[in-house]
């Protein structure tokens, strides 16, 4: 095998090396929780912490309608009872009376309007909940498959860095060298010559250059500097 067909293959596995490390980095950086599910459990907490204070307000509407209505039957019960005969004490207490059921009948709306928003409010939570279920079964899903694509990586990721190291041990390592100060520099250190043009930087080679290359021995681009492969 060729010096120059040597170090291309050396910087094919180099580049799917660094294809796979950045997949790898990808994936590890998605592990992890979901902004998407921890909002949908903040709001699912809110929810239920507004549910809760609206069926407190609820009870405490009918604790007060349950005090009235004693207040009003003892009250009804001394108004009617004939035991009082001032007109004054009656009218009074008649007033008081239908002040309390004023107040019971406002409070025995309020009551209402409450229960109404408590099934509005319990409808929403249970939608909530439901869609914090898909979305914790989809994140659940995604992160195995996650994991399990970070297993194939790092096994891929071994498999080629034995690879590398058991190709490049067998080459001259002043072009090892070489291959490495063009690789930082220009990105790829090897450049294929397809139809007489370097595929680095676009430029035809003169007939000499080409009739190089074809030995396959080690030549460098006159233009950009890369190491010119045939196929």
């Amino acid at each position: 095998m060729s010096i120059a067909k040597e170090l291309y293959q050396l910087q094919e596995i180099d580049l799917e090396l660094e294809a796979d490390e950045q997949a790898l980095i990808k994936a590890a950086g998605q592990l992890g929780e979901s902004q998407t599910v921890v909002r949908a459990r903040k709001k699912l907490a809110s929810d239920n912490q507004h549910l809760e204070e609206l069926k407190r307000q609820q009870l405490s509407f009918e604790w007060d309608v349950d005090d009235l209505t004693t207040k009003i039957t003892a009250a009804e019960e001394k108004l009617y009872g004939g035991r009082l005969g001032n007109p004054k004490e009656l009218s009074s207490l008649q007033h008081e009376v239908e002040g309390f059921k004023s107040r019971r009948t406002q409070l025995e709306d309020n009551v209402l309007e409450i229960m109404e928003q408590i099934e509005q409010d319990e409808s929403s939570v249970a939608g909530t909940a439901n869609e914090l279920k898909v979305l914790e079964a989809d994140w659940q899903s995604q992160q195995q498959q996650l994991s399990n694509e970070i297993d194939q990586l790092k096994l891929g990721l071994s498999d080629l860095k034995q690879k590398r190291e058991s190709l490049s041990a067998g080459i001259d390592p002043q072009a090892i060298e070489l291959y490495d100060k063009l690789k930082k520099q220009k990105g790829t250190a090897v450049a294929k010559v397809e139809q007489g043009i370097c595929q680095g930087c676009r430029i035809s080679l003169s007939a000499a250059q080409l009739q190089q290359v074809k030995t396959g021995n080690l030549l460098q681009c006159s233009n950009c500097g890369r190491i010119l492969f045939l196929a």
